[in-house]
C-alpha cells in the first residue's frame, strides 16, 4: 500500500488515508488500494465494522491534480479530438473504488476532521455514516469549474434543494451544518472527535456481522430503487465533459500559467467576496 494504512483491532478494521504531506490527495492508485482494504475487511470474520479516516491536518483535499492541471495532460488538448470514453474509463474505475465502501458487506463509518473537499467527498458520502468535527469543512468546490461529483450522492444524502445549493455555488459547509442537514450523524467538538468516533464505532461492532450485513443491504436497496446507478453514470460522463468545456480548458490553461493553487484561488475569489443582500 502506497496511499493507505490498514490495521485491525478487535472487531474494527481501520482504513486511513495516508498521504498527509499532500493533504491525503487522491492518486490513481488510491481507489484501488481502498477497494483492496475493504475486501480484506469483508473477508475477515473477526471484523464487524470499518472505520475510515485521514491522517494529518484533514480527511482529504480531493484529487492530486497539480501535475495534471499544470501540464498538457493526455486527452486534454483542445486542438485534438476528445475521447469521452477515455475519461469514462478512468473516472468509472475510480468510482468503483470509492463505491467499494458503499457495496462493502460490513458498515463503513467515516471520520472527517479539518477538510473534506472535491473528490474526498466521494469517499465520505460512499460511506454508510459520517461523523464530522463541528469545525470541519465539507463540500465540492469543483462544481464551479472542472468537475462533477462522480458518486452523485449529494441529493440522496441531503435532498435535492440542499444538493443544488451546494453544487450551484461550490460552497463548503461546516460540521455543525452537516449534522443539521442530516449528512452527518454526529458533529462533536474537534477535541472530542476521536473519542466520540471510536465510541460510536465500537457500539456498532457489538452487533453480529450477519445482522449488520442484512441491515445494510436492506437500506441500500432503497437508494438503488431511486436510480442511484443511472445517476452515477451521468455523473461520471459529466465529470469528463466538465474538463472539456470552454471554461474547463480556460481553467487548465490558467493553471499551466500561474500554477494550480493560484488558478483555484482566482476561481474562488468571486465566491469568497462579501455578497450584497440588498
Amino acid at each position: 500500500m502506497k496511499t493507505i494504512r490498514y490495521e485491525v483491532a478487535g472487531r474494527v478494521a481501520r482504513i486511513t488515508l495516508d498521504r498527509p504531506e499532500r493533504a491525503n490527495a487522491i492518486t490513481l492508485a488510491m481507489p484501488g488500494e481502498l477497494a483492496e482494504c475493504v475486501e480484506e475487511a469483508n473477508l475477515n470474520p473477526a471484523v464487524h465494522v470499518i472505520a475510515l479516516a485521514g491522517s494529518g491536518k484533514g480527511f482529504c483535499g480531493g484529487y492530486d491534480l497539480v501535475e495534471y492541471a499544470e501540464t498538457q495532460a493526455p486527452n486534454h488538448d483542445p486542438s485534438e479530438p476528445w475521447d469521452p470514453v477515455a475519461d469514462w474509463q478512468m473516472m468509472s474505475r475510480n468510482l468503483r473504488g470509492f463505491m467499494s465502501l458503499f457495496h462493502s458487506d460490513k458498515p463503513v463509518v467515516c471520520k472527517v476532521h479539518g477538510f473534506c473537499v472535491a473528490g474526498g467527498t466521494d469517499m465520505a458520502l460512499c460511506s454508510d455514516l459520517l461523523v464530522i468535527a463541528d469545525d470541519a469543512r465539507i463540500g465540492y468546490p469543483p462544481a464551479r469549474v472542472w468537475g462533477v461529483p462522480t458518486s452523485a450522492l449529494w441529493a440522496f444524502r441531503v435532498g435535492d434543494q440542499r444538493a443544488k445549493q451546494l453544487l450551484f455555488t461550490g460552497d463548503l459547509i461546516d460540521g455543525r451544518t452537516a449534522h443539521e442537514w442530516g449528512l452527518a450523524v454526529e458533529a462533536p467538538p474537534a477535541a472530542e472527535l476521536d473519542a466520540r468516533f471510536d465510541e460510536f464505532v465500537e457500539r456498532i461492532a457489538l452487533t453480529p456481522v450477519n445482522q449488520l450485513v442484512m441491515m445494510k443491504l436492506l437500506v441500500n436497496q432503497a437508494l438503488f430503487s431511486q436510480g442511484l446507478q443511472a445517476t452515477q453514470a451521468l455523473g461520471v460522463f459529466f465529470d469528463g465533459i466538465a474538463r472539456h468545456t470552454p471554461e474547463g480548458y480556460a481553467f487548465q490553461q490558467r493553471a499551466a500559467e500561474v500554477g494550480f493553487k493560484e488558478a483555484v484561488r482566482q476561481r474562488d475569489d468571486p465566491y469568497d467576496a462579501p455578497q450584497s443582500r440588498g
